[in-house]
């Protein structure tokens, strides 16, 4: 455990006793219907972002309520089961919400060669930005899962305007990318592994084929530049092979190096909490801070158990969802 870290009071459904048994349960656990109201972001570089909102009525995004803004996983969407509980307890305690789909996460093949990874901070900037200045919240508070959570925390530590920010809440982050990619290259963490390569590279292969048939040009011709990935079978070599060059990172090591939350935790002005799992099974303990790396606004929270975006407990299959929403009240 990370010198310091804070313990909150998570107990562990005994049906789900240990990290990976309360990550697999996220997968398989269903989710509440949601009605959400879908915009379109128009990007500086010619690309989109899809946002979904969720509101008591659909005026209310353009009222003073307070507004959350959620950030998912790697390979994850608005319809994520853990987006979907969040959004729905948010909205029966009067709290709107509004997911980003990350480039090409929202059911539609985004116009540019690039797409997301878990350094994209400056595409949270412009959509945050657009968000704020059309909708006019009194305050936002941000929600970060994962992947979505380090873009968080980077974000958070950046040079930003963070004047209307209120609070932030970072779930399972993978504060230290190196670590958390080579975890899923050995023992049971490797069925992770190749779930997320399996994901993305079919993912991509399908862009590639799309943009060919498109006829996309320069586009078609950087994803092309990158030769055969047919091969690629971890996270490691996708990192390296097809995230790296094609976000202008010189490797997966320099992107893994840059994109680290790690090293923008102490900048973070916000007031943040940090609810991490030690038996989180694609995040290893020596990829978490120490208590002298955070910023004094900064909480972590380090339960022994919980696995990876889980924390199901006996009492309560949305442990994690009540937590959030408890911080987000204080």
């Amino acid at each position: 455990m990370s010198s310091g870290a804070s313990q909150h009071e998570f107990k562990p459904a005994w049906w789900l006793p240990e990290g990976h048994s309360q990550t697999i349960w996220r997968k398989f656990a269903g989710s509440p219907a949601v009605n959400h109201a879908r915009e379109r972001v128009e990007l500086s570089d010619g690309d989109f972002i899809d946002i979904d909102w969720l509101t008591a009525e659909e005026p209310a995004k353009n009222s003073a309520q307070p507004l959350v803004f959620i950030l998912h996983g790697l390979c994850g969407s608005s319809s994520s089961s853990y987006v979907l509980s969040l959004q729905t307890l948010l909205i029966e305690n009067g709290f709107n919400s509004v997911v980003m789909n990350f480039r090409g996460c929202s059911g539609e093949l985004n116009r540019k060669a690039q797409a997301y990874h878990s350094g994209v901070s400056h595409d949270l900037e412009e959509v945050l930005r657009n968000v704020i200045s059309r909708h006019k919240p009194e305050a936002v508070s941000l929600v970060g899962y994962s992947l979505g959570a380090n873009v968080l925390l980077k974000w958070l530590g950046e040079q930003h305007d963070h004047s209307k920010i209120d609070k932030a809440v970072a779930v399972s982050t993978p504060f230290t990318l190196g670590l958390c990619s080579r975890e899923m290259l050995s023992g049971l963490s490797r069925i992770y592994g190749r779930y997320f390569t399996r994901r993305l590279l079919s993912d991509y292969l399908h862009k590639r084929k799309e943009f060919e048939l498109q006829d996309k040009g320069p586009e078609l011709e950087e994803l092309l530049g990158l030769g055969d990935v047919s091969r690629v079978s971890n996270i490691w070599e996708f990192d390296d092979q097809i995230t790296a060059p094609l976000h202008g990172f010189e490797s997966a090591n320099d992107y893994y190096e840059r994109c680290s939350s790690i090293k923008f935790l102490p900048e973070i002005s916000a007031s943040t909490l940090l609810i991490q799992g030690y038996d989180d099974p694609l995040i290893p303990p020596g990829a978490l801070p120490e208590a002298d790396m955070v910023s004094e606004s900064t909480v972590m929270e380090l339960s022994s158990k919980g696995g990876h975006v889980g924390f199901v407990s006996a009492q309560s299959s949305n442990w994690l969802e009540h937590r959030i929403l408890q911080f987000l009240r204080d």
